[in-house]
């Protein structure tokens, strides 16, 4: 078998806005949002290999239910046949945190199998049985999504730098949709009013943040733009909680 390996960043993201418009008839929330990719990323590292091995550098479970490893399955039920791998996956982006790691790492795996066999298939459909997030990760760059979050129209990107905080807590998606439908939203993200009220810390954490900070998904992180990297780095710098930098990428898809 050739030795063949590929790394391959899976990069975050952040919502520029977030708009909710109810139920779709799926029961999935229909929603309207801006996507932009960022430069803080995972990084996964695979090899053809004999059989499939998962080795997790960071806080991801290293088990069945880690994205790539779902992803994988999905892809060989695509093609019809096995695809092991050697898999590495170097954890940088916070679980839980709205930036979407999970479903950039399920991405990232996609692309890389899809690679290394020399598969000859459209991901697209595959990358949206996974998740809403991850057919975006498939190309990057910046886009409108509409309905559940994977009908995807590709935007200018945004410019300047971000600064993320993160309180080091997650927040169940799940449980902040469910919320909206009690409490709907406002703002340019309309599920920070609901996300406040399935976790009552975040509230805190966001007046400690002050003016000028904005959630990104469903929480729990929230990014704030600087025209520089200099900026960036000075809003992030009073903080005692987890924080990073990172600047706007472009398609790589």
């Amino acid at each position: 078998m050739p030795d063949l390996e590929l790394a391959v960043a899976a990069h975050a993201k952040v919502n520029l806005a977030l708009s909710v418009h109810g139920l779709l008839p799926d029961g999935r929330h229909q929603v309207s949002t801006v996507l932009q990719a960022i430069s803080l990323h995972d990084l996964l590292q695979v090899r053809l290999a004999a059989e499939t091995s998962l080795e997790v550098i960071g806080d991801a479970p290293a088990g069945p239910e880690n994205l790539v490893l779902v992803a994988q399955r999905a892809l060989e039920e695509a093609v019809g046949r096995p695809l092991p791998a050697a898999l590495r996956l170097v954890k940088r982006i916070p679980p839980g945190a709205g930036l979407a790691g999970g479903s950039s790492d399920a991405a990232a795996a996609l692309r890389a199998l899809s690679r290394l066999y020399r598969l000859d298939l459209e991901l697209r459909d595959i990358a949206a049985e996974l998740g809403a997030d991850v057919p975006f990760f498939l190309r990057g760059g910046a886009a409108e999504a509409g309905g559940f979050g994977a009908d995807l129209r590709p935007c200018p990107e945004a410019t300047g730098w971000f600064a993320l905080a993160w309180p080091g807590f997650s927040v169940s998606t799940g449980a902040v949709y469910e919320a909206w439908d009690g409490t709907g939203g406002a703002g340019p993200n309309q599920l920070q009013a609901a996300a406040f009220t399935v976790e009552p810390r975040l509230r805190a954490f966001a007046e400690e943040l002050g003016t000028g900070w904005q959630m990104t998904g469903s929480g729990s992180a929230f990014f704030t733009q600087s025209a520089d990297e200099a900026g960036a780095r000075a809003a992030a710098l009073p903080l005692s909680c987890w924080t990073a930098i990172a600047a706007p990428v472009g398609a790589w898809g």
